[in-house]
């Protein structure tokens, strides 16, 4: 009896000792050899890796010229930035303002000055100016030379002397010629006949009068009216180049401030521009002063002419035939 509870009691205690010391099962670990791989396998691998390695070294290279244009473009940004004229404010625009205001209104001063003066129309005055005192100096000296010296002659080579003076001043500035008349001067003497000698005759003084007639209708008054069209060209061409670069030179205060203004300043620049280079490069005002002098010349002729044939004592005119033959030199024909 006491053998058989020795028994269960024991397997009792070998049964608890059992369920004390009792482990979890671990998972199933699977390890596999990886496979040798054959030729084949290892040329593909390799061929891949030297691919790789060529990309990435190419990819790198167009990285550095990328960042080295990138470079390059950020400096191109900053100079254009620096120096527009439209974008941005502060002192360098300010200042670019202030310069470009003061170049244009010295551009404006200038162009009115030019326009006043007529460097070209001065030029051709002077000429002209040139031209008549030697004529009156060659005058004197013939006379001289002849001995055909009176004190009436004196008096009118005193008076031809003032008169040149007169239209063509000595002084420049203050005194110089209208450059714009108004209206020209005309005078008219009437006429007589005559008859006499001293190569003087009806027929030479009717002569002499058609051809004063002619001169009036055809010479004088087609300079005149070219020399007035010309006038007027030459005035308008004057007034809008000055008027345009003041413009140029209010607008380009405005620059910055809005898109108009710039466009005005450059429109108004580039018209003053054209205007002022027709007007000066082609001279104009030197083709007015030519057409007047021309219309001067026939004037002249004119009334030498009557002054002539309007004198009662021939035997103080010139001598008839060489008058005719001045004339006609002077017309630039033949006496026939």
């Amino acid at each position: 009896m006491t053998s058989i509870q020795t028994s269960t009691l024991l397997s009792s205690f070998s049964c608890r000792v059992n369920a004390a010391i009792h482990l979890p099962k671990l998972p199933r670990v699977n390890v596999s050899m990886p496979k040798i791989p054959n030729t084949t396998t290892i040329k593909l691998v390799e061929g891949t890796q030297l691919h790789d390695d060529a990309y990435n070294s190419t990819t790198s290279m167009s990285t550095k010229q990328l960042y080295a244009i990138l470079e390059v473009v950020a400096d191109r940004v900053e100079m254009h930035k620096n120096i527009a004229t439209t974008v941005g404010s502060g002192a360098p625009l300010l200042a670019l303002k202030l310069s470009s205001t003061l170049l244009f209104s010295a551009a404006t001063g200038i162009s009115f000055i030019m326009n006043k003066i007529q460097p070209s129309q001065l030029a051709e005055e002077q000429r002209n100016a040139t031209r008549l005192f030697k004529q009156l100096q060659t005058q004197i000296q013939t006379t001289i030379a002849l001995g055909n010296l009176t004190e009436e002659y004196v008096k009118s080579s005193i008076e031809k002397v003032l008169a040149l003076d007169n239209s063509y001043p000595l002084p420049l500035l203050g005194a110089m010629l209208d450059k714009f008349p108004a209206k020209k001067n005309k005078t008219h003497q009437g006429k007589a006949s005559s008859k006499g000698n001293n190569g003087w005759n009806e027929e030479l003084e009717r002569e002499l009068r058609e051809v004063v007639e002619v001169v009036k209708r055809k010479d004088i008054e087609d300079y005149e009216r070219l020399g007035n069209i010309v006038l007027k060209i030459n005035k308008s061409l004057a007034i809008a180049g000055s008027l345009l670069t003041g413009i140029e030179a209010v607008g380009s205060a405005f620059v910055g401030n809005g898109s108009l203004a710039a466009i005005v300043a450059v429109m108004a620049g580039s018209l003053a521009a054209a205007i002022n280079g027709l007007e000066h490069g082609e001279q104009v005002g030197m083709v007015f002063e030519v057409y007047r002098n021309c219309g001067g010349f026939f004037k002249l002729l004119e009334e030498t002419i009557e002054d002539e044939v309007e004198e009662k004592d021939f035997e103080r005119r010139q001598n008839g035939e060489l008058f005719e033959m001045k004339m006609a030199l002077l017309l630039g024909r033949s006496v026939t």
